[in-house]
């Protein structure tokens, strides 16, 4: 009964019945208010209007970046109109660059005190992930992060927005565009009851479960832009100061199953492409550790295809090669040799299994 409903969620997930908009050939739902408990709580679209000096901010690409007053506009459960002054900035690095992306990634900053009622209460600042080089790729990070909700709750929620800008001065505004909001670290946290880690540790300090669930999810996704020692895109969570740490990962943009333009694999790691697999977890020669995470993602199979293919956000033809990524990763795990010379390969001395990458470095 409880794989029947989660299955049944899943469904409904992807079967709002609203207006469509066509990204990378396929029609998008959403609607445009919020209808459920909470910004993370719903799977809906969420619209969302943001009306401030936008040709000032969206050119703040070089230097430290500046906070900008901005009035966000969003329709609540009773279709009434919520506004709420908010400071926006740029952030992030490669992304923010104009040579690489359209848009730069932004900041949002809300004021202390925050009402209760709004869709946004006890939130101090989120992150907004904008369309780098294409909708499409945006949507298919999205899915990234159910599929990592799928695995565990110690992970980053994420909420599908449909952005549309307002310059103050009237200047010719980009078409609405879809976005991701991301959960608040320190509130992802709080929901597992848990606290930040600052102190710098080596990914065998962390919870080993945990942890290699992580780090299978990250092979599975044809990821190798993370590191738990230098933080690269990761966070790190524990019971309280002492306790071992679990890693949370974020921002999949470089992965090879959303398959940015812009995506290459680090040049240290002597990859073709980011749909080659690299297993990047630390050295283990014992591969009976690894069955209990492989079990896990067996059963999971079911419930990671219907994700994509009862999704209506994505296309026929990124669906099938999807499913025929997850098909790769499946006959690997499962196959004894297979998995040792994948999941071995940090042993490899000669490999680039544990080569620091560019940017990294120890302090």
């Amino acid at each position: 009964m409880k794989k029947l409903a989660f299955l049944n969620f899943i469904f409904l997930f992807f079967s709002i019945a609203s207006k469509g908009q066509v990204i990378g050939g396929t029609s998008l739902s959403y609607d445009s208010k919020f209808s459920q408990k909470g910004l993370f709580e719903s799977t809906e679209i969420l619209n969302i209007q943001m009306k401030g000096d936008f040709r000032k901010i969206l050119n703040d690409r070089e230097g430290e970046e500046k906070y900008f007053p901005v009035i966000l506009t969003y329709l609540d459960k009773n279709n009434k109109t919520v506004s709420l002054s908010i400071k926006v900035k740029t952030r992030g690095h490669f992304r923010r660059q104009r040579s690489n992306c359209t848009f730069p990634p932004l900041l949002l900053r809300f004021p202390a005190g925050t009402g209760d009622s709004s869709l946004f209460p006890k939130v101090s600042s989120l992150k907004l992930v904008m369309p780098c080089r294409g909708e499409e790729f945006i949507v298919r990070e999205w899915l990234v992060y159910q599929l990592y909700n799928l695995i565990t709750p110690q992970s980053f929620r994420a909420r599908l927005v449909r952005v549309n800008l307002t310059d103050l001065k009237n200047k010719k505004m980009p078409s609405p565009f879809f976005g991701i909001l991301l959960e608040e670290e320190k509130q992802m946290a709080q929901r597992n009851n848990m606290l930040l880690v600052k102190r710098k540790i080596k990914p065998q300090q962390t919870m080993e479960e945990p942890f290699l669930r992580m780090a299978v999810f990250e092979y599975f996704i044809g990821n190798t832009d993370w590191s738990v020692e230098f933080l690269q895109n990761i966070k790190l969570i524990a019971a309280d100061s002492v306790a071992e740490a679990i890693a949370v990962p974020y921002d999949f943009d470089l992965s090879g199953i959303v398959n940015s333009p812009y995506a290459k694999p680090a040049p240290e790691l002597e990859m073709t492409s980011v749909r080659q697999r690299r297993y990047r977890g630390y050295c283990i020669k014992d591969m009976s550790l690894f069955d209990s995470t492989i079990a896990f993602y067996n059963r999971l199979k079911p419930a990671i295809y219907d994700l994509y293919t009862n999704c209506s956000l994505i296309d026929e033809k990124y669906k099938k090669i999807t499913i025929e990524f997850f098909d790769q990763f499946y006959s690997i795990v499962n196959d004894p040799k297979k998995l040792e010379k994948e999941f071995g390969y940090p042993c490899n001395a000669s490999g680039t299994g544990n080569v620091i990458l560019k940017g990294l470095r120890e302090d």
